[in-house]
């Protein structure tokens, strides 16, 4: 009866199967992060993020503490040749025709090459990835990081070039878009899922046993 759309990578195509006009193109970025060895785990206590700036949505390289009190320490920012790219050799013709035929990305690729190529970079050459962590810890050598898995951002990115970095959700008669939730945290936030609830039509919640009981499993409690 109604659909609720958070679908990442793929939200737009979604939202263009029922004719919603969203104005956006979702681009994919891999983010490829290093970890801390085991013996330099020390040196990272908390977050350490750098001043972002504000013409770029994109942070930059930061370290973060993880749950298992490893550290991650990333990402840069690569065009993904797929929409779930997580690695270099990852390609899909169909995903990489519709970035490369959207008049949007190349607006936004000419209008930041040189960062774009700085990315590329930090990719393909640990010692330039190490100089970036170097500007947040300067006591980190080349052995005290090794390879982690990478990530893939779903972002929004206009016709005009310009990249989403705010919330964009959309609304149908039946059904709700999120195409755009600019952070793993913003994925896990439960405000964010509060206002996704407050955005569906209060008839639903009329009969709102015979709409949800039937994903009310154990999993789901």
């Amino acid at each position: 009866r109604y659909m609720i759309n958070c679908a990442g990578l793929h939200s737009d195509r979604i939202a263009n199967m029922v004719r919603l006009e969203i104005g956006m193109k979702i681009v994919p970025f891999r983010g490829e992060y290093y970890e801390l060895v085991k013996e330099k785990e020390h040196l990272v206590n908390h977050l350490i993020y750098p001043v972002p700036n504000p013409e770029f949505p994109f942070l930059g390289v930061h370290f973060t503490r993880m749950i298992n009190g490893g550290v991650h320490a990333g990402p840069n920012a690569v065009l993904a040749f797929q929409r779930e790219g997580y690695k270099k050799t990852d390609v899909h013709m169909k995903d990489l025709f519709e970035v490369l035929t959207y008049s949007g990305f190349w607006k936004m690729a000419m209008a930041n090459w040189k960062d774009g190529m700085h990315e590329m970079i930090r990719s393909f050459s640990k010692k330039a990835f190490l100089k970036s962590l170097q500007r947040l810890i300067p006591d980190i050598a080349e052995d005290d990081i090794i390879p982690s898995d990478a990530g893939v951002r779903a972002q929004a990115l206009k016709s005009d070039g310009s990249l989403v970095d705010d919330f964009a959700i959309f609304q149908s008669e039946r059904s709700l878009h999120v195409c755009n939730a600019p952070s793993p945290a913003a994925t896990a936030s439960l405000m964010i899922g509060n206002e996704i609830v407050r955005r569906i039509p209060k008839y639903l919640f009329d009969d709102s046993k015979k709409v949800f009981t039937a994903h009310s499993h154990e999993g789901f409690k």
